[in-house]
């Protein structure tokens, strides 16, 4: 990267001091993707392994903090005072050096993609190697020219954030009306004078005419194949579906896997246009999908059931139900948030399902109505992630030195994109 011939990159270690103060009384805090945030103030649980914080670090406001995700989504910079887990690395700018400018540059796609080169171990065990962290060279523009630069960029991204924000609130509205129109559908619309009680709370009444029962019932289930060693080594590798493969009503197959299959394996384990693919655990637990047969032959990992028609129940039913029953909370993990959530093959089974006479056309007709506000939520959903990209490019070439922002804006940003 060549940077303006004014400004002048030392590297880190002269730019950025360790501070490793212990033992303070101060809420607990966490580094995440948004920056350092009080635990209290987090949408979700945050496991602590220990009760005593007496070695945990001090981080105060316009402190950065290099975490254990650092290396995805950059350094933090925190406007909170707090304590955060010893095996993050706490750092101070030096004089000369606008916290509000590095704020900006531990973002950019520049500095995400030298950490990613200087990480030590491997998967869940990465993590940024603090001393060649140090010897990075880092842009160091003149001090007025980095406020200037801040300050443009506090200002863009937060008209970026703002539609960002009102993306998020059209899918929350489209949300809700899918599951409302789901709910109608699942409950058949009865009333406590005209049903019969299910003893489900979120979802108390359906018709006198309709069965419940357990999912055994009227579908077969099975769970995919368990991960080996020697998945890579088998002369017969075959793509297989995983857990990070499904969402709701889609299959991404442009990420697919391969393992090894025995030959008395592959009925067990193959997929047919029709299955329908559910998540068996993790924060995607239940979502699942109508496999289309677009690769022919495919086969899927334990992490997914595979459910099958056994009756004239069809299987985009079940799929409708786990999406109501997700939303209204019932696989979550005993109501502890912090605990990751699984939806075993036994408990799958046993789940008791509300069942229709004309189970068929009541699903046509109900994925015909929810499948504009499908379409809609996927093109909201690429202008979002197309924003996203937008936004990063700005703050990359803006504190690369790119353009200049005194004489720039940051409009062409949006550009397209309706407010």
């Amino acid at each position: 990267m060549i940077f303006p011939t004014h400004w002048t990159t030392p590297r880190a270690r002269y730019v950025f001091f360790h501070r490793d103060l212990r033992g303070v009384d101060a809420p607990l805090a966490s580094a995440t993707k948004d920056g350092v945030t009080l635990r209290t103030d987090l949408g979700f649980s945050v496991w602590n392994p220990d009760s005593n914080v007496s070695n945990y670090k001090l981080v105060e406001p316009n402190d950065f903090v290099i975490g254990l995700r650092s290396f995805q989504h950059g350094i933090s910079h925190s406007t909170v005072r707090g304590i955060v887990s010893p095996a993050y690395t706490v750092l101070r700018a030096a004089q000369g050096a606008d916290p509000c400018f590095y704020k900006h540059y531990f973002r950019s796609g520049l500095l995400v993609s030298q950490l990613a080169n200087i990480t030590q171990g491997i998967r869940q065990g990465q993590a940024i190697d603090i001393e060649a962290f140090k010897n990075l060279r880092v842009p160091m523009p003149p001090l007025e020219e980095q406020r200037r630069i801040a300050d443009f960029l506090d200002a863009e991204t937060a008209r970026i954030d703002a539609v960002t924000d009102k993306r998020n609130a059209q899918m929350a509205a489209l949300d809700e009306r899918e599951l409302a129109i789901i709910g109608r559908m699942l409950s058949g619309e009865a009333t406590p004078t005209d049903g019969q009680a299910t003893g489900w709370p979120w979802l108390p009444w359906v018709p006198k005419s309709w069965l419940i029962g357990p999912v055994y019932a009227y579908f077969f289930t099975e769970l995919g194949k368990m991960l080996d060693p020697a998945r890579t080594a088998g002369q017969t590798q075959r793509p297989y579906l995983r857990n990070a493969n499904v969402h709701w009503y889609e299959i991404d197959t442009s990420d697919m896997a391969t393992m090894h299959f025995e030959a008395n394996e592959v009925r067990r384990y193959s997929v047919q246009p029709g299955d329908l693919l559910v998540c068996e655990g993790g924060a995607g637990v239940a979502e699942a999908a109508v496999w289309d047969g677009r690769i022919a032959e495919c086969y899927f990992q334990k992490s997914l059931h595979r459910v099958r028609q056994a009756g004239n129940v069809p299987v985009e039913w079940l799929m409708l139900w786990l999406r109501y029953a997700k939303s209204c909370g019932v696989f979550d993990a005993d109501g502890n948030i912090a605990t990751i959530p699984h939806l075993t093959g036994e408990q799958l089974r046993q789940y008791r399902i509300p069942i229709p006479p004309d189970s068929a056309a009541i699903t046509k007709d109900t994925l015909r109505a929810i499948d504009a506000s499908a379409a809609l939520r996927r093109r909201l959903g690429e202008a979002q992630k197309l924003l996203a990209e937008r936004r990063q490019a700005l703050i990359t070439a803006a504190v690369t030195g790119q353009f200049d922002v005194s004489t720039a804006s940051g409009r062409n940003v949006t550009e397209g994109v309706t407010e």
